[in-house]
C-alpha cells in the first residue's frame, strides 16, 4: 500500500492548474503580432521625421568631448552603487541560505536525534545506503536532464492543453504503472530492471517538465533548499537508534491522504469558494512538507532495515526499488518548494 502513494500527490491537480495559467501568459505574450506591428510602425514614422533641434542637438553633445567625458563619469557613479548593492543582496542571500541550512540540520538532530546508535553504522549497512542514495542521485539528474529536453520541444505547452483530469489520470498511470512494473521485476534480471526504471524517471520528467516555465533562480533555490533538507533528514534517519521512526508508516499514510486529498481539490471545489480553495492549497503545501518530510526519515530507516534483512538472507538486495522511494520524497518536496518560494515573491512584488 505505501508504494501507490507517493505520485498521487507528487502529480496531483493543482500543479496542473498552476501551469496551465503559466503557459497561458507566455502563449500570450509571444502571440501580439498587431502590439509589435504597431510599435514598428510608430517608431519608423518618428525616426522618418527628425526635427531640426534634435538634429542640432545630437550634433552638439557628439562634437563635444567634454559634455561625453562628463556623461561618462555620470554613467560611471549611477552604476557603481548599484553593482555594489547587487553583490551585497547576493551575499546576504548566501549567508541567510547557509543560515537556514545550519539551523534546520542543528534543530532536527537535536530534536529527533537525541538518542543516537550506539557504535558506527556496519559495513554492510553504510554500503546499501550508499548505493540506494547513488540510484537517488542518478535518477534525480535524469529526470531534470529529460524534464529539461522535453520542454525544448515543446511537450510542456501540448501537455498544459489537456484537460487537468486527463493530465492527472495520465500522470498517474504512467507513474503508477512503471513503478509497480520496476517494483516486480528482480534485481537479478538487471538490464529489465534499469530499462524499468529508466521508464519510471522518463514518466515523471514528462509530468514535472511544466515547472521550467518558473523563474530558473527559483528552481535553483528550491533544488539547493531540498537537497539541505532531505541531507539533514536523512543524517538523523541513519544515526538514530535501530528501527526508532519506522512507527511513522501508519500516521504518515493518514496525512498524505488527506494532502492527496487537498492537492485534488481544485477539480471538485468551484472556484467561487475562494477561501476553501486558500485552505487546501495551504494544507497541500506546508502540510505537504511535513509529511514529505516524515516520509524521507521513514524511507531511510526502512532502508536500513532492508540491508539487514538482505544480509540475513531474509530479502533480496534490491536498491533500485529503495531509491525509487526516495526519488518521489525528493520531488515532491521540490514541488511545494518551487510553488512556496513563487507564492513569496510574487507577494514582494
Amino acid at each position: 500500500m505505501m508504494s501507490l502513494r507517493r505520485p498521487l500527490v507528487g502529480c496531483s491537480a493543482r500543479p496542473a492548474v498552476a501551469f496551465t495559467s503559466i503557459a497561458k501568459k507566455q502563449t500570450a505574450t509571444l502571440l501580439k503580432p498587431r502590439t509589435f506591428t504597431a510599435a514598428f510602425s510608430s517608431s519608423r514614422s518618428a525616426a522618418s521625421r527628425p526635427s531640426v533641434l534634435t538634429t542640432f542637438s545630437k550634433f552638439s553633445k557628439s562634437s563635444n568631448p567634454f559634455s561625453r567625458s562628463q556623461q561618462a563619469r555620470n554613467a560611471s557613479f549611477a552604476t557603481e552603487p548599484a553593482v555594489a548593492t547587487q553583490n551585497q543582496s547576493a551575499l546576504y542571500k548566501g549567508l541567510y541560505a547557509l543560515a537556514v541550512f545550519g539551523g534546520t540540520a542543528f534543530a532536527i538532530n537535536f530534536i529527533f536525534n537525541r538518542e543516537t546508535r550506539e557504535g558506527p553504522i556496519p559495513a554492510y549497512q553504510r554500503e546499501y545506503l550508499h548505493e540506494t542514495f547513488m540510484y537517488t542521485g542518478l535518477g534525480v539528474g535524469m529526470i531534470g536532464v529529460v524534464a529539461k529536453g522535453l520542454h525544448n520541444v515543446g511537450w510542456s505547452y501540448r501537455l498544459m492543453a489537456m484537460n487537468p483530469w486527463v493530465f492527472a489520470g495520465v500522470s498517474l498511470v504512467g507513474g503508477i504503472g512503471t513503478m509497480m512494473a520496476t517494483y516486480a521485476c528482480p534485481p537479478e534480471n538487471y538490464i529489465a530492471k534499469h530499462a524499468l526504471w529508466s521508464a519510471f524517471n522518463v514518466s515523471q520528467a514528462a509530468v514535472l517538465s511544466p515547472l521550467l516555465f518558473f523563474n530558473p533562480a527559483i528552481l535553483a533555490r528550491a533544488g539547493l533548499y531540498t537537497v539541505g533538507m532531505m541531507g539533514a533528514i536523512s543524517y538523523v534517519g541513519a544515526t538514530a537508534k535501530t528501527d526508532q521512526y519506522l512507527y511513522l508508516g501508519g500516521p504518515l499514510l493518514a496525512g498524505l491522504t488527506v494532502v492527496a486529498l487537498s492537492g485534488l481539490a481544485p477539480l471538485v471545489i468551484p472556484a467561487t469558494a475562494a477561501r476553501t480553495l486558500a485552505v487546501t492549497e495551504k494544507l497541500w503545501l506546508y502540510g505537504g512538507l511535513a509529511v514529505f518530510g516524515g516520509m524521507t526519515l521513514y524511507d531511510v530507516q526502512k532502508v536500513l532495515y532492508h540491508s539487514r534483512m538482505s544480509e540475513a538472507g531474509l530479502k533480496k538486495r534490491d536498491t533500485v526499488n529503495e531509491a525509487i522511494s526516495l526519488e518521489l520524497d525528493f520531488i515532491n518536496i521540490f514541488i511545494r518548494m518551487v510553488y512556496i518560494l513563487q507564492n513569496g515573491g510574487s507577494r514582494r512584488r
